[in-house]
């Protein structure tokens, strides 16, 4: 479940984004464009572009002030402007990807046709053609097969009997494959639109109606007809019903289908690299879900390595995405192992990352790093930094971000405050987190046992406490293997933090010791 959060402004102001996300030699490839023509070298929108990116943010007034432009003119200067950056980027190396590439031989065919050209535009047509099924983009293939029929009822050549026959073969070909995708993606985005809007599944009622629709809405396929691209949406939609199911068997499955159908073609990685990168991220989710540790290594080492990988491509967003994943994972291992020791380099890693301006990372994701830094904290018994990190999640007012990492976040809050002997703060922090559950509609009965335990502690002496740990342990240990509670546990191991308060041990030390026991 991840969503992207925008401020303010830019969610209004798209062009100044757009500005911002500019690296240093696509402005300097911008500004040469521009220079292209004499008369653009005093340009408004060049001017406004400069004042744009000394802006430290979005300001119409700072804007107007400037003189570039009146308060009428802005509007249009701005729409120019974006309009012409985006030209620009088109023609950056960096950005022709192979895509972009047949799209512009489709234009220079459509020009050639609209001349009379027609010879010419259908020999343009055909090269673009096989490069366009050689790279899987088969709706570009389909339309210029559509492009190629058009010219070829105008252009009579001795062949157009068969001609025709090859290009209804084509058509129909083409336009079935698309059909498949399309519907597979389909089926693939409901399920995750579902993962946001619901979640995880919470009773067989609901597993079942999820299974119904997924069984109800998969179309029948060939698997060995199935293209990359159809394999692709396929393992996607298994995937994302999976997740939902909590069948995270299933889930490295075909996550782990996903990442080796690119392995196996390795083109489509240099066509496809972010797709790429996100198999690898889902495959380690599952792993950490499964708590398989060898394999999860094994794939953190792999994906660590693309950073220095020559072959693999490079840009902003891949390098954010790699970020992302790397650190999320580098993270997640440590709890998986148990591993509460010497981690503050790593905690310096993610920070200066976050607030690099090499990589855009969203609130959200910001908000999940300072989540998993506030465990590492709780588990070396650092209370006081897990609340500093934990307070950053629930004074961010403006952040939309998941309602269970919030809830979370608020119950972490209150052990960690209680373990602080901060005693004075927990009567109004039991208030706010209390009215905060209370909002939500779908608590798990782990969050439901803990919130009533912490209600409870201030009528508690201190003898009493080791039974009242004992009484909870016992009560949220049941849940352990519920299908739909367990993963509660893995937002907040509760269960280790009351088995090490039972038996006088650091959280640590026991959770290292089921890590261990789990490797053997």
């Amino acid at each position: 479940m991840r969503k992207i959060i925008t401020t303010p402004n830019e969610e209004s102001d798209a062009l100044f984004v757009l500005v911002k996300s500019l690296s240093k030699s696509e402005k300097r490839q911008f500004k040469l464009y521009v220079g292209r023509l004499e008369r653009n070298t005093d340009a408004k929108f060049m001017a406004l572009f400069d004042v744009l990116d000394k802006m430290s943010s979005y300001d119409e007034q700072v804007i107007i002030k400037k003189g570039v432009v009146t308060k009428l003119q802005l509007s249009n200067l701005k729409a120019h402007l974006y309009r012409q950056i985006l030209v620009s980027l088109r023609l950056t190396p960096l950005h022709r990807n192979i895509r972009v590439q047949i799209r512009e031989q489709l234009d220079f065919a459509t020009i050639l046709y609209q001349k009379g050209l027609y010879k010419q535009s259908l020999k343009v047509l055909d090269k673009a053609k096989l490069m366009a099924i050689e790279n899987e983009e088969k709706n570009i293939a389909y339309e210029i097969v559509e492009l190629e029929k058009v010219i070829e009822t105008q252009y009579i050549t001795r062949s157009i009997l068969s001609r025709a026959d090859e290009l209804s073969t084509q058509s129909k070909e083409l336009s079935e494959a698309n059909v498949m995708t399309s519907k597979l993606s389909n089926i693939s985005l409901e399920l995750y639109g579902m993962m946001l809007r619901t979640g995880y599944v919470r009773s067989d009622e609901e597993r079942q109606e999820i299974k119904d629709y997924f069984d109800k809405t998969m179309p029948d396929y060939d698997y060995d007809s199935l293209g990359f691209r159809e394999k692709l949406w396929l393992y996607k939609a298994h995937l994302w019903y999976n997740f939902l199911i909590q069948d995270f068997v299933s889930c490295y499955k075909y996550s782990k289908r996903w990442v080796l159908l690119f392995e196996d073609n390795p083109t489509m990685i240099q066509r496809n690299p972010v797709f790429f990168l996100k198999g690898q991220h889902y495959l380690l989710e599952s792993l950490f879900y499964l708590k398989l540790s060898a394999k999860f290594d094994e794939a953190l080492q792999r994906l660590e390595g693309l950073q220095e990988d020559s072959n693999f491509p490079k840009g902003d967003n891949l390098d954010t995405l790699l970020f992302l994943y790397i650190y999320s994972n580098k993270l997640n291992h440590r709890f998986m192992v148990g591993d509460y020791e010497d981690f503050e380099g790593l905690i310096t890693e993610v920070m200066d990352g976050i607030a690099s301006p090499k990589y855009r990372i969203d609130e959200h994701h910001i908000m999940v790093f300072y989540y998993k830094i506030a465990c590492l904290y709780f588990g070396s018994e650092n209370y006081t930094k897990c609340i500093e990190y934990l307070s950053k999640i629930i004074n961010a007012k403006s952040l939309k971000t998941r309602q269970d990492l919030m809830c979370f976040a608020r119950l972490l809050n209150l052990i960690a405050h209680y373990e602080a002997a901060k005693d004075y703060h927990l009567e109004s922090l039991l208030r706010s987190t209390y009215k905060f559950l209370l909002k939500m509609d779908d608590l798990h009965e782990v969050q439901k046992e803990m919130i009533n335990f912490v209600q409870e502690l201030k009528n508690i002496y201190p003898h009493e406490l080791k039974g009242a740990f004992k009484r909870l342990y016992k009560k949220l240990k049941v849940y352990e293997d519920d299908p739909y509670e367990r993963r509660a546990f893995l937002y907040l191991d509760v269960l280790s933090w009351l088995e090490s308060k039972i038996q006088d041990r650091p959280v640590a030390e026991v959770i290292k010791e089921k890590a261990k026991a789990l490797m053997r």
